[in-house]
């Protein structure tokens, strides 16, 4: 049983002093969308678009995929854009396990991207039912929610990104949500059985039958920039997206932020959670993922430090099992059931390992700098984060600051050198 506070015996104790750091603005390319109805207004004047719309149509809208910048504004755009071809969209969450695998688990989550009857002003049908519309040739069944199943046609909604948990030239985007997503946790979890280095060529099969079996019309894909704002909406026709999906995932490697660094020794990120990532903090920017995903990255990491869940994740912790050291309030604030269901279903267990606990912000940030091996607390290269989307203004510790102005095209300095901020129950300063 873990209690309120853990005595831990540590040689030489945790009291050392911490190098004061700097904060730091990287600097990414940063195409954006000004007006985003205009947009989503002129890809419904498609002919290819507008002509898949037929009046009196119940079109069921899916989204669900968390952390994407103006998920509201985009979604509430295309109902209106339906609505005035004469359609009669719903909308249903597009998503598997999410939610605590429940549908009125899922329907919370979809009102917490601001997606609700009340503020998109159409019915939102949630169920975790499925129906089977067809089978794999191995014998897999395809499961589709009911709901969206009985529609009319489908649409989806889904940012157009890099999986935290394989490679392949769709990854997460459409074609997961008209595969995963579409199939509830029924079909989440028969697809993971597959494993998810599978995916790369069992995710579309499971797509094209979707698209043959049921009207599915079209995708709204979405890229964003380096900095977690909407960068590119492309609409998408069902028969189009296994051609123009990978060409947009591209184009999201490419405005992708990182961390600008080869080795950072300890890596202290202020927040994780489910809005920000599927695996809680995205192993695209920290370098390491499960054990069971074969991954190389550029960035090598020694230890990382996670000191909050997000309210947004509403308990799931899933990933959690890639940091090494945690704090105390972010152990207390998971939901063990709603992680596991997350976990379960995606085969792979150890992203809900528990790391390391310490009782304090402080405790915790200490000890992973006093185990780096063959450095010194002093010598230790620390960078601090917010989350891993948000990498535009980061903290470095002081000894960083020569490479920091060895490269004034990835960084600009945009403070001295302060000392950490900790109230008296050792808790950091929120990161400003």
């Amino acid at each position: 049983m873990i209690h309120k506070k853990i005595d831990v015996p540590i040689a030489g104790g945790l009291n050392f002093p911490l190098q004061s750091m700097v904060r730091v603005e990287q600097k990414f390319s940063a195409p954006q969308i000004g007006d985003i109805k205009a947009t989503i207004k002129n890809e419904f004047a498609k002919e290819a678009i507008r002509n898949k719309i037929k009046r009196g149509q119940k079109i069921a809208v899916g989204c669900g995929s968390r952390g994407i910048a103006n998920i509201a504004i985009i979604t509430k755009s295309v109902i209106h854009e339906l609505i005035s071809l004469g359609a009669e969209p719903f909308i249903f969450p597009c998503m598997g396990s999410h939610g605590a695998a429940s549908a009125e688990g899922q329907k919370e989550v979809l009102a917490g991207y601001g997606i609700s009857e009340e503020t998109m002003s159409v019915p939102v049908h949630a169920t975790m039912a499925t129906e089977i519309v067809g089978h794999l040739e191995d014998g897999t069944p395809v499961h589709v929610d009911k709901n969206a199943s009985h529609a009319d046609g489908i649409v989806v909604i889904n940012r157009i990104k890099p999986h935290t948990a394989f490679r392949g030239a769709t990854e997460s985007g459409l074609t997961k949500m008209l595969a995963i997503g579409i199939g509830k946790i029924n079909g989440a979890a028969t697809y993971h059985r597959h494993g998810m280095d599978m995916f790369p060529s069992l995710l579309p099969k499971i797509r094209d039958v979707n698209i043959k079996q049921r009207n599915v019309l079209f995708g709204v894909g979405i890229v964003e920039n380096a900095f977690d704002q909407t960068a590119v909406i492309e609409i998408i026709p069902a028969d189009q997206i296994a051609d123009k999906e990978p060409d947009l995932q591209r184009l999201a490697k490419e405005n992708m932020p990182k961390l600008n660094f080869s080795r950072i020794d300890v890596l202290i990120i202020d927040e994780m959670g489910k809005n920000i990532s599927g695996a809680g903090f995205d192993p695209n920017i920290t370098g390491r993922n499960r054990r069971a995903v074969a991954w190389s990255h550029a960035l090598d990491v020694k230890k990382i430090v996670v000191l909050r869940l997000t309210p947004e994740s509403h308990g799931n912790a899933t990933g959690i099992g890639g940091a090494d050291v945690i704090t105390m309030q972010l152990y207390r604030d998971m939901d063990v059931g709603a992680t596991y269901a997350n976990v379960a279903t995606s085969m792979n267990l150890d992203g809900a390992a528990i790391p390391i606990i310490m009782n304090s912000d402080r405790d915790a940030i200490a000890l992973a700098i006093k185990t780096v091996v063959r450095t010194t607390p002093e010598n230790c290269r620390v960078v601090r984060i917010k989350n891993t989307l948000s990498l535009g203004e980061i903290y470095v510790s002081q000894n960083m600051v020569e490479e920091i102005k060895n490269n004034p095209d990835q960084f600009t300095i945009m403070s001295n050198a302060k000392n950490w901020q900790f109230d008296s129950e050792n808790k950091i300063q929120p990161f400003d």
